[in-house]
């Protein structure tokens, strides 16, 4: 019986060996073709725009996509590179044209607020009208931070 027992206990040994060994070269494999799905994202996006997408399956698929590679521009020639070290005159660019939108909004502000001032001046309520200015403020405040 004895004999039962230590033969059952070395195939148990054996066999979690080789389970360790599987687990192992199961998350290297893992790990290699994570890399070489990175590889290829990379690559894609480099080529054809945005990135791909995974199958239904994967639910994410995340990676720290390294800085583009720019394609090595041909060098100038060294007269040519004399020239163009000299600083080119700038022109002035033309004052930008004011966003419609943010237009739009500070019309709406200055009506707003000339609604509180006749409201005040009327004894009337302008708790209302203050919220809608704070309001109005707001849109302008987010408008102008995203340009």
């Amino acid at each position: 019986m004895s004999d039962v027992i230590a033969e059952y206990q070395q195939w148990k040994q054996k066999g979690g060996d080789l389970r360790a060994k599987a687990k192992l070269a199961m998350e290297a494999r893992f790990r290699e073709l994570l890399q070489e799905a990175v590889r290829l994202s990379e690559e894609y996006r480099a080529d054809f725009g945005p990135g791909l997408k995974p199958p239904p399956a994967v639910t994410s698929f995340r990676y720290k996509a390294g800085k583009p590679k720019k394609a090595a521009a041909p060098k100038p020639a060294p007269a040519a590179a004399a020239t163009a070290a000299a600083p080119a005159p700038k022109k002035e660019q033309p004052p930008a044209k004011p966003d419609p939108k943010l237009q739009g909004l500070q019309k709406r502000l200055a009506a707003a607020q000339k609604k509180v001032e006749t409201a005040k001046a009327a004894g009337k309520p302008t708790r209302d009208l203050e919220d809608r200015v704070y309001e109005i403020e707001d849109a302008l405040r987010v408008a102008g931070s995203t340009d």
